[in-house]
């Protein structure tokens, strides 16, 4: 109610699984709406609020949202930042097309999505700054967390990429293109490799790789990769037992420490056991969030740790003693208490519906195939080697202007001495 833009796209991450749950088709119409955008271009100037003057859409860049004035034709009504340079509204797309066609089986929509998707990824080539696969952050509010700066290789970002880069490899197995299937299975294994050496500290991902005053921050959402490659029938991108302890620290820190878990789990906390006031988002509680972390670990096998972690956020918007948000769940809440909150009636909370897929997984469509009688294959090396030249042909042919650029890392060196 108080962010006015039709179909947020990255908080239907979050809510996609009660639309999905309930009402396959118009999930599925809402996708080919965003497939479609993904394909647009629209050169018209759009001022942001943090100064810059930006075209309004560009070709291979997911939106943010589908507009207001204009939808589906006037796209990103969002103008705090560029939504160009979100790092996560690619990943995000490609994550839910797959998992929409493996819930679905719906093998017309995974053709329909398949040019959209293959786009979309070779968008994302041109932030992958050295070449390892992995994509990374500019120094500034580049994701969903659109107040709280990141850089280099971040677990939230980086997590996505790589799930969605498996997702990437099994849209084009469904699709019978076994050379991108090759190609995006390859720089998967890469991109895996560069998230576990450069962020995995022992007990948990590190919030980013810059070494900055938050880098060791205990991220509630560092999972969301992993939460959304089981979601989708997948193999996890993290070990399993890697993936609990970084769950078990987020219970212990970000729920279990902050109220004693009865509001549910802040963003961000610090190893010093003190929450992370780098920005507003930082210390904030989603509950949308809050959510998905306990569908994370229902798919862990850790059933108890979810619940206690979503019993804060229920009993704050819901309870008896709680704050009496009931049906107008905002999007956040302080996370000392209180009652203070931001943006009522907020879409991320139906992430719940995240919680009952993970309680009772549906029957996912694993061995798809988009041409009748079509074989699963594995791709020859030369196959590879030519679709790993077309996709950094199409990488090249939609990376943003060299000025554009420059300008990004101008303000990630600025981003990060400020800080």
């Amino acid at each position: 109610m108080e962010y006015h833009m039709w179909n947020t796209y990255d908080v239907h991450f979050y809510a996609s699984f009660a639309l999905l749950s309930l009402f396959p088709a118009v999930e599925l119409s809402l996708q080919r709406d965003f497939a479609r955008a993904v394909l647009h271009q629209d050169p018209r100037p759009m001022h942001t609020l943090d100064g810059a003057t930006v075209p309004r859409k560009v070709l291979g860049a997911v939106p943010h949202d589908v507009g207001l004035a204009d939808p589906w034709f006037e796209l990103n009504a969002y103008m705090l930042h560029d939504p160009a340079r979100w790092k996560d509204l690619n990943p995000k797309f490609v994550l839910q097309v797959y998992r929409d066609v493996a819930a679905t089986g719906n093998v017309a929509f995974a053709a329909a999505a398949w040019p959209a998707v293959y786009l979309a990824m070779a968008y994302m080539d041109q932030f992958d700054w050295d070449g390892d696969g992995m994509v990374e952050n500019e120094g500034r509010p580049d994701q969903t967390y659109d107040l709280w700066s990141v850089s280099g290789v971040s677990a939230y970002t980086g997590g996505l990429w790589v799930a969605a880069l498996q997702a990437a490899a099994a849209m084009a197995r469904v699709v019978g293109d076994r050379g991108a299937e090759g190609c995006f299975l390859e720089r998967y294994e890469r991109a895996q490799r560069v998230y576990d050496g450069e962020l995995w500290n022992g007990s948990y991902f590190d919030y980013d790789n810059s070494g900055s005053g938050n880098s060791r921050s205990i991220m509630a959402d560092q999972l969301a990769g992993q939460w959304y490659a089981r979601a989708c029938g997948l193999e996890p991108i993290v070990e399993e037992a890697k993936a609990r302890s970084a769950l078990g620290t987020v219970l212990d820190y970000n729920v279990m420490r902050v109220q004693g878990g009865a509001v549910g789990a802040v963003n961000g906390m610090r190893p010093d056991d003190a929450v992370d006031t780098s920005s507003t988002q930082s210390k904030e509680v989603w509950p949308g969030v809050t959510y998905g972390v306990a569908a994370a670990m229902i798919h862990e096998g850790m059933p108890e740790a979810a619940f206690q972690t979503a019993k804060g956020a229920h009993d704050a918007g819901w309870g008896r003693d709680g704050y009496g948000y009931a049906f107008q769940t905002p999007e956040a809440w302080t996370a000392e208490g209180g009652g203070g909150y931001r943006s009522l009636h907020y879409m991320r909370p139906l992430c719940i519906w995240a919680m009952q897929w993970a309680l009772s997984p549906p029957e996912l469509h694993k061995n798809l195939r988009a041409l009748p009688g079509s074989v699963s294959v594995a791709a020859s090396p030369a196959e590879v080697a030519l679709a790993r030249e077309k996709f950094e042909k199409v990488a090249s042919m939609v990376r943003l202007p060299e000025e554009e650029q420059d300008k990004g890392y101008l303000g990630a060196l600025y981003q990060i001495s400020v800080r």
